[in-house]
C-alpha cells in the first residue's frame, strides 16, 4: 500500500509562485509513474502533469506548459510541482497520484491507483 500526502498549497496572488510536494510512504515508489491532477469547484478532475519513474520524461497539460515543472526525488520518495506565473484559473484542489500499473506518464486518471487527499491552491486576481 502507498500513502500520498500533498503539501504546499495556499493563497497567492496572480503572478506568484508555489511549490507543491507529494510525500509517498508505505513502499518504494521509484518504479511508479506519478502525476498531478486538479479539480476546481463544480468541474471534473483535470490532468496537470506526469513524470516517468526515472524522471527523464515529463508530460504537461497545455494549460500549464511553460509555467509548471514536475520533478521527483526517488531517494526522498517525494514528487514536486513548481508552479510559476500563477493565474486565477489555476485555482483548484491539487492531487498527487501514483500508478503501480505503469512506469510511463499518463494523463488518464484511471491509470493511477493511489491518490493523496489534495491541497488547496487559490490564486487571487
Amino acid at each position: 500500500q502507498v500513502q500520498l500526502v500533498e503539501s504546499g498549497g495556499g493563497l497567492v496572488q496572480a503572478g506568484d509562485s508555489l511549490r507543491l510536494s507529494c510525500a509517498a510512504s508505505g513502499r518504494t515508489f521509484s518504479s511508479y509513474a506519478m502525476g498531478w491532477f486538479r479539480q476546481a469547484p463544480g468541474k471534473e478532475r483535470d490532468f496537470v502533469a506526469a513524470i516517468v519513474w526515472s524522471a527523464d520524461n515529463t508530460y504537461y497539460a497545455d494549460s500549464v506548459k511553460g509555467r509548471f515543472t514536475i520533478a521527483r526525488d526517488n531517494a526522498k520518495n517525494t514528487m514536486y510541482l513548481q508552479m510559476n506565473s500563477l493565474k486565477p484559473e489555476d485555482t483548484a484542489v491539487y492531487y498527487c497520484a501514483a500508478s503501480s500499473y505503469t512506469r510511463w506518464p499518463s494523463a488518464d486518471p484511471a491509470i493511477y491507483n493511489y491518490w493523496g487527499q489534495g491541497t488547496q491552491v487559490t490564486v487571487s486576481a
